[in-house]
Formats: C-alpha cells, sequence, structure tokens
C-alpha cells in the first residue's frame, strides 16, 4: 500500500512539473518533448488504475499521433538563426 501511494506521488509530481514546465518553457520542441513526459505519466497512472486499454490508447494516440504531429510542426517552422544568408 505504501509503495501503490509512493508510485503515485511520484508520477504526481512528474505530471505536475511537466505540465507546467510545458507551459513555461520558451522552445517549442522542450515545450514539445516536456509533453511526451506529461502524457506518458498520466499513461503510467491509467497503468496504475488497471485500466491498460486507456493507457494503451493515450499512448499510441496521443505520445505516437499528436505529439509526433507537433514534433513535425516545430521542426518544419523553425526560422534560420541567420537571416543574411536567404537563398532565391
Amino acid at each position: 500500500m505504501v509503495l501503490e501511494q509512493l508510485a503515485f506521488g511520484l508520477f504526481a509530481l512528474v505530471t505536475l512539473g511537466s505540465s507546467l514546465g510545458v507551459v513555461l518553457v520558451r522552445d517549442v520542441w522542450h515545450a514539445a518533448l516536456l509533453l511526451g513526459l506529461a502524457l506518458s505519466s498520466v499513461a503510467a497512472h491509467y497503468i496504475m488504475l488497471e485500466a491498460e486499454f486507456i493507457a494503451a490508447m493515450q499512448v499510441l494516440v496521443y505520445i505516437g499521433g499528436v505529439l509526433i504531429l507537433i514534433a513535425f510542426a516545430a521542426m518544419l517552422t523553425t526560422r534560420d538563426s541567420n537571416p543574411e544568408e536567404v537563398t532565391a
């Protein structure tokens, strides 16, 4: 019982910390990585609740789909650091 409460507390702290990091981090790429960490810890909460199917859907749909879409959008929309070397 104590081990379950420690695991819940650990995953709750990871979820809250990474969710706060998503909002406060200025870099989109790091925010996407922190979002992946938050969604993974939510999947761990589902596993602790013995809802394995919901946890699998969390990983497949949100981490596998939405997070990859955000990561590709962040990579494709970044600006060059040196704007003087623009090629036409």
